[in-house]
């Protein structure tokens, strides 16, 4: 009899839990590692200007998330560090800068990483609201970076200026330099100011959600408009041409707007770029990182973005589109569990190596674990091509993870409902999902309570039982010990799909991809089936290009 691996949200945050809390360096008071090569001989992991700058943001975030999922206190060491380091470099305007290492190049504030920044402020402000130095440091970053934006009016040439109903801010560069502030000769290099700029959308509206915080929201509105309106980012549909995690990012920002505010246009906008990234996406969550930037044969998937798109399906169902349940379930067992470190034998280390200032080499195979890559193909994460493992994706997959880890069950009108199928247990009611070996999700009531299940399409032949009987509908009341039980066929399909120009054929049982063929080089994706022996590279399949944290057209032929 075939069995197959189960979709596991509280291992996976474990496992990210695991490298967060590794993957950092005590010399700087647990500064985290960006650069990771495992393919490296021996591996190494490195820091770069961004450890002090995006990653303290983030992998705070992505630790508490994981924290909380997991009810645990255990890294809080790690967490304070990262706090702390949050709470260093703070400038005029009330950026916040980077510190100078001697891997840092230049000392400067962007207005992107302000994205990373200031949600960890938010989670701070929420989980300590005693913490004066956060609020402060939230509050004057908010109008720091109000104080720095251009605000744009019409002028015509045949009627002359007239003041804009909305506000439209854009800044006037990416980079404020710590001495020097904005040289508009220079800029990082990537050259979409207008979209990176704008991804600090998402926490603004978040700080107007937590502490009414109205410049944070008028800067919100500005920077939306001005992206939405007069940057021609988006053509009319929505459609674009640059990098998915931000367009993504600031899509998950505007939906939120547009619900806290009442304003459907916002709603709107939001969803069209969702649809658009959809679009270029897989059934089962391979994300591009770019859209029409790169060939489609060199296009990958940054882990970022399937966490862009688990959020704004959040966003977009709080707003009344439960279609979108379908692809949170989707993206998150599929490819997000893929997308996530579980096996380094593969990977050279040298612990008799001594770690030099900045770089470190001891147990590298065992302090990845858990991490999650910058750069998959469809069916494999390849470890001689584009960013195997990415310090970013590391900080963002958790805040996906708690994010469906929170919908796996929600509760409304007095009926609880299981959207997410998945092993979980409240003070209420506990679920069990036998899926994908059995089409079986069962629910045992702990008190008296209301509730069901939601169905998706591939569900078939369904049927409901309460304490083994059969009953109309897919929700019912339960005294304590009752047992709520969906029953639906499960088979093995084979879907032809075309992701990244080629054509694949998709295992589905039920909701989870079980296998995916062709299969790739490295370290093969969807190996699910527990009575097949899984494959996996060794030392010699493995070789160093010098590529593996660049994306494809940066690497030498």
């Amino acid at each position: 009899m075939q069995m197959y691996e189960k979709f596991d949200p509280i291992n996976s945050a474990r496992l990210v839990h695991h490298y967060i809390t590794n993957m950092c360096d005590e010399a700087y008071d647990n500064l985290p590692y960006w650069l990771l090569l495992p393919n490296k001989k021996p591996a190494e992991a490195a820091h770069c200007r961004v450890d002090d700058a995006e990653l303290v943001g983030s992998w705070y975030e992505g630790l508490t998330s994981a924290m909380l999922m997991l009810n645990t206190n255990e890294g809080d060491d790690v967490k304070q560090s990262l706090r702390r380091h949050l709470m260093k470099s703070w400038g005029e305007h009330g950026l916040r800068f980077c510190e100078k290492y001697p891997w840092t190049h230049t000392v400067h504030a962007s207005f992107h990483e302000m994205g990373y920044i200031l949600p960890a402020l938010n989670m701070i402000t929420e989980e300590y609201p005693e913490d004066e130095e956060a609020e402060k440091r939230a509050s004057e970053l908010v109008r720091g970076m109000r104080s720095l934006v251009i605000e744009r009016k019409v002028c015509t040439f045949w009627s002359g200026d007239y003041d804009e109903d909305e506000p439209l801010y854009e800044f006037p560069n990416d980079v404020y330099l710590k001495e020097g502030g904005f040289d508009l000769t220079r800029h990082t290099g990537r050259g979409e100011q207008v979209i990176r700029n704008a991804v600090s959308l998402q926490a603004l509206v978040r700080r107007y959600e937590l502490k009414g915080d109205e410049v944070a929201l008028d800067l919100a509105r500005g920077l939306a408009n001005y992206v939405l309106d007069s940057s021609k980012y988006f053509n009319y549909k929505k459609e674009f041409f640059g990098h998915v995690h931000s367009a993504m990012w600031f899509a998950c920002g505007i939906v939120k707007l547009g619900r806290l505010t009442d304003e459907e246009r916002y709603i709107k906008d939001g969803k069209a770029i969702y649809d658009y990234v959809r679009s270029l996406s897989s059934d089962f969550g391979w994300v591009p990182e770019y859209a029409q930037w790169h060939p489609v044969e060199e296009e990958h998937c940054e882990t970022c973005c399937i966490r862009d798109m688990i959020v704004c399906a959040d966003e977009l169902i709080k707003c009344g589109y439960e279609e979108y349940w379908n692809d949170m379930n989707l993206f998150a067992r599929n490819q997000l569990m893929e997308n996530q470190v579980k096996y380094t034998g593969y990977v050279e280390c040298d612990n008799s190596r001594p770690d030099a200032d900045g770089v470190t080499y001891h147990d590298i195979d065992k302090r990845m674990i858990g991490g999650f890559t910058g750069g998959s193909e469809p069916n494999s994460i390849s470890l001689s091509r584009f960013r195997s493992i990415a310090g970013c994706c590391v900080g963002t997959a958790p805040v996906a993870l708690k994010t469906v880890w929170d919908n796996v069950m929600t509760e409304k009108d007095g009926i609880i409902t299981v959207n997410i199928p998945c092993d979980k247990e409240t003070e209420e009611i506990k679920l069990e999902s036998f899926i994908p070996n059995e089409g079986v999700i069962r629910l045992t009531a702990k008190k008296d309570c209301k509730a069901g299940f939601r169905v998706y399409g591939w569900m078939r032949d369904l049927s409901v039982t309460l304490n083994g009987k059969k009953i109309d509908g897919t929700a019912s009341e339960m005294k304590s010990g009752d047992v709520l039980q969906l029953n639906f066929n499960v088979d093995t399909v084979e879907k032809k799909e075309n992701v990244r120009g080629i054509e694949f054929t998709v295992c589905w049982r039920g909701c989870d991809v079980v296998d995916l063929k062709p299969r790739g080089e490295h370290v093969r994706l969807y190996q699910r089936d527990l009575t097949v022996p899984k494959y996996y590279p060794t030392h010699e399949d493995v070789v160093y290009t010098g590529a593996a944290n660049y994306g494809p057209t940066q690497q030498k032929k």
